[in-house]
């Protein structure tokens, strides 16, 4: 079973499990500030849950590259967003800072 490493906390979850909801069960911090209460709920579109991953998950999804290709994000920044991710191996999260996740 994978596990992921989100600052101090280790989270093990089972192969193709949804991202986003493997961080949300843990109380992982996924979200900044206010981006906790209007988030889109998973559908892609809001891109507060950008992070960093280091480690195998699924290829981006179409939603995730047009939503991450406009700002405050930006085509390859390399941040991914863990509503669309499915886990594949043991992963490395970073969460930036600023409302989205993109460290502005």
């Amino acid at each position: 079973m994978p596990t992921i490493y989100f600052g101090d906390q280790q989270i093990v979850c089972q192969e193709n499990d949804n991202l986003r909801r493997v961080l949300m069960q843990a109380d992982a911090p996924l979200y900044n500030g206010i981006a906790g209460h209007i988030h889109c709920r998973g559908l892609g579109t809001c891109g507060t849950c950008a992070i960093k991953v280091i480690g195998e998950v699924t290829e981006m999804t179409r939603i995730e590259r047009w939503r991450l290709s406009f700002p405050p994000h930006q085509a390859g920044s390399g941040l991914r967003l863990a509503c669309q991710c499915r886990v594949k191996g043991d992963l490395t999260i970073e969460k930036r800072s600023g409302m989205w996740g993109s460290g502005k």
